[in-house]
């Protein structure tokens, strides 16, 4: 059933929180094939303590650490990626590796090993297909890999255009477009010329175009994929429209990606996660410690869309929140990460007046 965001009061009430990483939590990827249903719902988590935790749910819902992946990093692992059928995780690492890792029975053994980056890997994404996997580093560098029969992968592309640090990238939902986003102000859109392997950038979104006016740390999109929201260290999150396909430039499509909406005073600090619901629900982690949930609002301003503030979790964290992920099947179901160590479970709950 849809929930009615605009009438009622809403709160993030606390599942559990889950435990056991020694260092920060970095990042936080739901696997897309579980839970709601026969197979229990998973999490994997990375810390600054070298290690990604999977996380599973119990029959009686609780959670609980099912597999610590260890001993193949040397440095902080900064972010983590289910493959779309959920076999693969992809973890990106500031040993400047990013390792492919395969769930068979109860272990996970790492299959590849990504090298190319010079230093830092600070995020990996793959591509609606499975086919297709981006990473970014502090090298301002993004590279694009093609998995190969028997688990090899294979650089097909490194694109340079970034000036610093890219600190995420994401791929469109349905499109072959990547997305990065980075210290240098800016989100770019890479996408492949014709039919050639041939990568370029096709969209820089500065600040020329609305854009932001410092790091911009993280982007997610909406079910639909056209929508897209970044956030920044400017505290404020964007909205673009994003609904064509910027690869192809025929006729209609050449509506370049856009600026929709700034959702700007909400927060007063940097905000370093952003995510998207199924239920187009906007969660967003910031460094004051809080959660903050936005949906958009019907009375439509001047301007044609507005987004509003439906809570703001205090507290969430005793440290700076890292990362906010919706269940991709569970979409009342929020996990948060933070530099406090912990990982938290929270569910949108309707509370009566």
């Amino acid at each position: 059933m849809e929930m009615d965001f605009l009438d009622g009061n809403f709160d993030l009430k606390e599942i559990q929180q889950l435990e056991g990483h020694t260092d920060r939590v970095w990042s936080l990827a739901w696997n897309p094939v579980t839970g709601a249903g026969v197979i229990p719902a998973m999490l994997a988590s990375c810390s600054g303590d070298k290690t990604v935790r999977i996380w599973e749910q119990r029959p009686s819902g609780s959670w609980a650490c099912k597999a610590i992946l260890e001993d193949t990093h040397n440095r902080t692992v900064r972010s983590c990626a289910w493959s779309p059928d959920g076999k693969l995780l992809a973890t990106a690492s500031f040993d400047a590796t990013t390792a492919i890792w395969e769930h068979v029975g109860g272990d996970y053994d790492c299959i590849a090993t990504l090298e190319g980056h010079e230093n830092e890997v600070k995020s990996v994404s793959w591509s609606a297909s499975g086919s297709l996997l981006a990473t970014c580093g502090r090298d301002k560098s993004v590279w694009i890999w093609e998995m190969q029969p028997g688990n090899e992968f294979e650089c097909v592309s490194v694109l340079q255009g970034h000036t610093q640090d890219v600190k995420m990238v994401q791929w469109h939902p349905f499109y072959d477009v990547l997305v990065s986003v980075s210290y240098d102000n800016t989100i770019k859109v890479w996408a492949e010329e014709g039919d050639s392997d041939d990568w370029h950038c096709v969209r820089t979104l500065g600040e020329a175009n609305s854009g932001h006016s410092s790091t911009v740390w993280a982007l997610s999109f909406d079910s639909r994929g056209d929508r897209m929201v970044t956030c920044s260290d400017d505290l404020t999150l964007k909205i673009w429209d994003t609904s064509n396909d910027p690869s192809q430039t025929v006729g209609d499509n050449d509506r370049p990606w856009s600026h929709l909406c700034t959702l700007s005073g909400y927060h007063d600090r940097t905000v370093f996660s952003v995510h998207w619901s199924r239920e187009g629900v906007i969660a967003s982690g910031a460094a004051d410690d809080a959660i903050r949930l936005f949906v958009e609002s019907k009375d439509y301003s001047v301007d044609g869309l507005s987004y509003r503030m439906l809570l703001k979790k205090e507290k969430a964290h005793d440290m700076d929140v890292n990362s906010v992920q919706w269940s991709p099947k569970e979409p009342r179901l929020l996990a948060s990460a933070s530099d406090d160590g912990t990982i938290k479970i929270w569910e949108l709950i309707e509370v009566s007046q």
